[in-house]
């Protein structure tokens, strides 16, 4: 583990992450522009359309993953297949998106965590399009029909606003379409290394739609790009990778690796801005405070202390935003609030701290777990919440912390839907942090937890993170795994 744990940190903030469909689709549409990096792109679609002729994460299955990723596939394949392999594979794409749209109504809304991001708006640009090219046929009043209506409004509330490299709605830029472009502030829309909100599909957009062939677009799409021609949903997004792997291997006591994080400690350090706090890449002018507090209390177990004004300025009434202008508030970005307060040294009774923990207690109502709209399994949000809890507010997550004991499997796995390695490391995370803090768990839990991860660690993880489809930071999974396996110990 030791030398797994050095090889790790050696890697850490390169950014490994797997391609997804959906940015993928949108670098495939580049063929006019670049023969070569389109080409790629649609080899790897072509080989990695699922068994029922959908796009998306095979496991678990998201109906808003799977509607945008498929929509974005076919129409990719349409500007660029010529040949009837290519159009077979649009043909078994259409009759998997008409499988899942016939009963998307029910299906989207059963998505516990709601859409991904920006799902609601660059859906309709897909729809349309794709009717447009005869794809599909007219959506009418159909979900994703009632969705283009739904767009519409928002584009006349938006009328006279702009997006620019300085707002959330950046990394969703590919939602103005053809017919929303003035809402982009083209000038100040990239970022310094060419990206539009570090986001490869919505820097596609832009060389395709916005500023046609942008050179800096162009070397930013060539750098991110995968060696089987694929595309991250997100890069760079350095800060993320390090300050959540840091954050997991400081779970585990007495940890002899001070020398190689050294040098992350010290990147996250340096790009952190006082008074603001930082955003989940070097690279990105977004700051927010999931983000933030989790840098913060990272930083703070090693020894570094920052500003907490940078903190306290995403408070909000009745709960701490994550980014401005956000729809809703995200359950994790304040359970991590909790932890940075936690550790800056507020009390239990501080307005601040109990401001999130009512909202906390709101939000789950009768439940005994926390879902939140950045991750699919309810497991991250409810171990987060348990490990800044335990020895602070041991009421709030007493019942998350039965409901953990009780649904683990038979064979010492959790998982919400089947078992995954990610999950079972959180549980463990979570119940060695409890039974360290707060109450007594059951060892022969821990050990049988443990012994499920060791043996099972090296299969392939899925995708549980939400982005504008689902995703998986293939290092931040790793190190919780490693850290759950040696706390299992």
């Amino acid at each position: 583990m030791q030398t797994e744990i050095v090889e790790l940190l050696n890697q850490l903030g390169t950014g490994k992450m797997s391609a997804t469909a959906y940015d993928t689709a949108w670098v495939a549409r580049l063929g006019d522009i670049d023969r070569d990096l389109s080409t790629h792109a649609l080899e790897w679609l072509i080989e990695h359309q699922l068994p029922d002729g959908s796009w998306g994460a095979a496991a678990p299955f998201y109906y808003h993953d799977r509607v945008i990723s498929t929509l974005a596939a076919m129409i990719a394949l349409t500007h660029r297949g010529r040949r009837a392999h290519d159009r077979q594979q649009i043909d078994n794409g259409l009759l998997a998106l008409e499988q899942i749209t016939s009963g998307a109504t029910k299906g989207l809304m059963a998505d516990s965590n709601g859409a991904t991001i920006g799902f609601e708006m660059i859906v309709p640009t897909l729809v349309a399009e794709a009717e447009k090219l005869g794809i599909i046929k007219q959506q009418g009043k159909s979900i994703l029909g009632k969705l283009s209506n739904m767009r519409k409004l928002k584009l006349q509330k938006m009328k006279g606003y702009k997006i620019n490299r300085n707002v959330t709605m950046a990394f969703s830029a590919e939602m103005a379409g053809m017919d929303g472009r003035d809402m982009l502030d083209v000038e100040n829309l990239q970022e310094q290394n060419g990206s539009v909100g570090c986001s490869p599909s919505a820097t596609a957009y832009c060389a395709l739609q916005v500023k046609r062939e942008d050179k800096k677009a162009m070397e930013y799409l060539y750098k991110i790009r995968r060696e089987n021609g694929g595309a991250p949903n997100v890069a760079p997004f350095d800060v993320f990778e390090i300050a959540w792997t840091l954050w997991n291997l400081s779970l585990v006591p007495n940890l002899d690796v001070a020398e190689k994080i050294k040098p992350h400690l010290d990147f996250l350090s340096d790009t952190w801005q006082p008074s603001r706090g930082i955003g989940f890449a070097s690279e990105y002018s977004v700051k927010d405070s999931d983000v933030t507090s989790l840098v913060f209390d990272t930083l703070a177990r090693f020894g570094r202390l920052k500003d907490v004004e940078s903190i306290l300025s995403y408070e909000e009434t009745d709960w701490f935003r994550c980014y401005d202008l956000e729809a809703d508030p995200s359950v994790s970005a304040n359970i991590h609030v909790l932890g940075a307060l936690r550790t800056a040294g507020f009390e239990k009774k501080h307005p601040s701290v109990q401001k999130v923990i009512h909202f906390l207690r709101r939000v789950k109502g009768e439940n005994p777990y926390w879902v939140d709209k950045w991750h699919y399994s309810p497991f991250y949000a409810t171990a987060h919440a348990i490990i800044v809890c335990a020895g602070y507010d041991d009421d709030l997550v007493k019942d998350a912390v039965e409901w953990l004991i009780s649904i683990q499997r038979q064979d010492g796995s959790w998982g919400a839907y089947f078992p995954t390695c990610e999950e079972t490391a959180y549980a463990i995370q979570a119940l060695w942090s409890w039974h360290q803090n707060a109450g007594k768990v059951p060892e022969e839990i821990l050990k049988k937890g443990g012994q499920w991860l060791e043996e099972n660690q090296n299969f392939e993880y899925p995708p549980l993170w939400i982005g504008k489809c689902l995703y998986n930071p293939t290092f931040v999974i790793r190190s919780a795994i490693i850290s759950a396996i040696l706390l299992a110990k």
